[in-house]
């Protein structure tokens, strides 16, 4: 399973997850921080879930 946060124009931000991880329910948080460990604007970002054939990609805002 990998978790991906990109910015409004497709840049990857930060990798949150790259693990097998086992079926179920999972709870990721995100700390407003690059791959870099800088904080980043508040804003637009998408998440991509990517497991084998599945990926899906969602908006969600980030507020400081």
């Amino acid at each position: 399973v990998m978790v991906i946060i990109f910015d409004i124009l497709g840049r990857e931000v930060k990798s949150l997850v790259n693990e097998k991880l086992e079926a179920g329910f999972h709870e990721i948080t995100w700390n407003g921080r690059n791959n870099s460990g800088r904080r980043v604007s508040s804003g637009v970002y998408y998440y991509q879930i990517r497991s084998g054939e599945f990926k899906e990609t969602k908006k969600m805002i980030l507020m400081k």
